[in-house]
């Protein structure tokens, strides 16, 4: 751009507001318009008389049919040989602000920002205190401003960032406007989070963005006082309030958790280790899960270690960790002391759940500790495979072995002080267990024995009533073989997650479909569970028991019946979903599924119709079970109020009050157990796929 002119990257029908194959009388009632609808955010009043003045101009020239057929040819022949190109209008320096006032009412504010901040760059810089200098700086700050905020909405947002930063710093430099520098500031700080996430979410070998995006992590949540949002320790520190500051605790947990499955496992191990340095119990805590990830995952017992030893140390209000400890001395081959931590909780439900498994002692620690680590240790992570749960590949490998080895030299594997006078597992008073189950197959059968085996099943933690001289004998057996026969339940078990809402606070609520798997569950028992699955059922750690809300059996709402009623169910494509079609979507939800367990097959109700393929396989598993055992459900369930919680255009999540009654009958059609009506809360999480939205998930309680 010369000194004395301003190429505006603008035609004239864009610059008037009006089509291309607008009229006489349409471009003259705009121009109307435009003039008496001028900008009133500070402009000086020459400039908005240059702006009204190429207004005329463009309209003069519109409404000339000679000239305005010279000029359509004009933009044709450009369009034809130079195709992408943008028209544009040659201004003189006179008119520079006026034409970018413009501009920026074309919805250009990039564009604009760009040449008003080079307008105010030498050497035409304009004089300090002109009215020019104030009505380019003006205009800077405004297209920066709305620029940024076209960046938000394309989900660009270090780039509207960035914006924002090299606005601030220009109206610094020329000292005007420092009610619109707060609200730049302010701005830019709003979009931390999600700066955050845009840079972490990027490939990983952008290592510059990344590198930025942690830093930013990790001042977001100093200056906001940790993960517990601490604004008295910022004060402590001689620190002002930040926007971080104001976040409310729960919407933090959802962005902390959305963002961490963006982190590396080693990326969290070094930020939360930091913030336990600052005194974090909350990163002390999820420190030691990521650890656990972190060596479970790569086959690093040293990291287990250090875990167990950091969880020892730990004392966290409201959270019993001993089975947490069970897991680890189980993961790290010490049976005897993982037995004990287990027999030591205080969690009524799951002594209880403990007592009900159908395998010997040493498989239903194995299978709590399988649940433990696939819901709440190794989901969240970027490079870490939550499904990847293989304890016998874990203790096949040689790096633990040779680990475990050095453990039991070095600790002797006493029992510690305090559980000598325990007594044994009661899981089999009858005498009916080990269930017998096939092996899946023994590819390392030459593997060598268990490091440190004991020579009894008793310090094992087996049941102690087998015969020490039969071939079946624990105390015969190599590890590898002991892990093959290991007895499976015969149900899957069940581990709602809720370790960082134990440690931190419950979410109110979510902003991600599946992220309210990490909030505390209710102990109210799941929508179409027998009395047998729900004790069955493997509890959170740490929880403790939540009464059974009382009841009637009966609905006071039931729309549509779904599959079993009269009146087939539609997909719901609504954008925005009633009340009545999402308490149609439930019902049919509910009617469907109670047909499959009742004998019916998912194909049979189309199942897949209203929900997603994670609880169509679930109800799919559960029926295959109940065939397995030649029993079926009844199951009596209706929707009877509902509440809307949120809504998003791809999210909505819904409070729900259900009536719930159900039996089970064997074979013969003899009812085996019945669970008494009753009223259960269930809140439920839909998902938009495509057009059609379907229930992703529901949490009871």
């Amino acid at each position: 751009m010369a000194a004395s002119q301003l190429d505006l990257p603008i035609d004239h029908f864009r610059l008037l507001g009006v089509s291309p194959s607008a009229e006489a009388d349409v471009i003259l009632r705009t121009l109307q318009l435009r003039i008496d609808r001028a900008p009133d955010q500070g402009f000086t009043h020459e400039a908005l008389q240059q702006r009204a003045e190429l207004l005329r101009l463009s309209a003069d020239l519109l409404t000339d049919p000679s000239r305005r057929r010279e000029y359509e040819a004009t933009l044709m022949e450009l369009g034809r040989d130079h195709p992408g190109d943008t028209a544009g209008l040659d201004l003189p320096s006179s008119r520079e602000v006026a034409g970018l006032i413009l501009l920026l009412e074309a919805n250009a504010p990039h564009e604009t920002f760009q040449l008003a901040r080079q307008a105010l760059q030498p050497p035409q810089a304009p004089a300090l205190g002109s009215g020019r200098e104030a009505d380019l700086a003006l205009l800077a700050g405004l297209a920066c401003r709305a620029a940024a905020e076209q960046d938000q909405e394309r989900r660009r947002y270090e780039s509207a960032a960035v914006l924002l930063g090299e606005g601030l710093q220009l109206l610094q430099r020329v000292g005007k406007l420092p009610e619109l520098r707060r609200i730049l500031e302010q701005q830019r700080d709003q979009l931390t989070p999600y700066r955050i996430l845009d840079l972490l979410s990027r490939d990983l070998a952008e290592q510059v963005a990344r590198r930025e995006g942690l830093e930013l992590l990790e001042r977001f949540v100093e200056r906001r006082g940790g993960l517990e949002g601490d604004l008295q320790a910022v004060l402590d520190q001689g620190s002002e309030p930040s926007p971080e500051s104001g976040m409310p605790q729960g919407e933090f947990e959802l962005f902390f958790q959305q963002i961490r499955r963006f982190l590396t496992v080693q990326e969290q191990v070094d930020l939360l280790e930091r913030w336990q340095a600052q005194g974090s119990a909350d990163a002390a805590f999820l420190g030691v899960m990521a650890l656990t990830a972190a060596g479970f995952s790569r086959r690093k017992p040293e990291r287990l270690d250090q875990a167990r030893q950091r969880l020892r140390g730990l004392a966290l209000e409201g959270l019993d960790t001993r089975p947490l400890q069970g897991c680890l001395d189980l993961l790290l081959g010490d049976v005897e002391h993982a037995q004990g931590h287990f027999q030591a909780s205080t969690d009524a439900e799951l002594q209880q759940w403990l007592q009900r498994h159908p395998g010997d002692d040493l498989a239903a620690l194995c299978d709590y500790c399988r649940s433990w680590l696939g819901r709440d240790v190794l989901p969240g992570y970027r490079d870490v495979d939550a499904e990847a749960i293989d304890l016998e590949a874990w203790f096949a490998d040689r790096d633990v072995q040779a680990f475990v080895e050095r453990l039991e030299r070095i600790e002797g594997r006493q029992r510690p002080a305090g559980f000598d006078s325990t007594p044994a597992f009661g899981l089999d008073p009858d005498g009916t267990l080990p269930l017998e189950i096939p092996s899946a197959g023994d590819p390392l059968a030459d593997s060598a024995p268990w490091p440190g085996q004991p020579a009894s099943p008793a310090s094992m933690g087996l049941a102690s009533g087998a015969d020490s001289g039969s071939e079946e004998s624990a105390a015969g057996l190599s590890w590898r073989e002991r892990l093959d026969q290991l007895p499976r339940p015969s149900r899957p078990a069940l581990l709602a997650s809720g370790i960082f809402a134990v440690v931190v606070a419950v979410v109110a609520a979510l902003s991600l479909i599946g992220l309210r798997r990490e909030a505390e569950p209710s102990r109210l028992k799941p929508e179409g569970q027998s009395p047998t699955e729900q004790n069955k059922a493997e509890p959170t750690p740490g929880q403790r028991a939540t009464p059974k809300a009382p009841g009637q059996p009966k609905a006071a709402l039931r729309p549509e019946q779904g599959s079993q009623g009269s009146q087939p169910f539609q997909p719901l494509n609504a954008d925005a979903p009633s009340e009545t079609q999402l308490q149609t979507l439930l019902q049919t939800w509910l009617d469907r599924k109670a047909t499959v367990l009742g004998g019916g097959t998912v194909a049979d109700v189309q199942l897949d119709a209203v929900a997603r393929d994670g609880l169509v396989s679930q109800v799919q598993q559960e029926r295959r079970v109940d065939a397995a055992a030649g029993e079926r459900q009844t199951v009596e369930a209706s929707i009877t109020s509902l509440e809307l919680v949120s809504r998003t255009p791809q999210r909505i999540e819904l409070r729900a009050r259900v009536a719930y009654s159900d039996q089970r009958v064997d074979a013969a059609g003899k009812v085996i157990e019945r669970t008494a009506a009753t009223t259960l809360p269930i809140t439920y999480i839909l998902g938009r796929d495509g057009d059609t939205w379907r229930l992703h998930a529901y949490i009871p309680g």
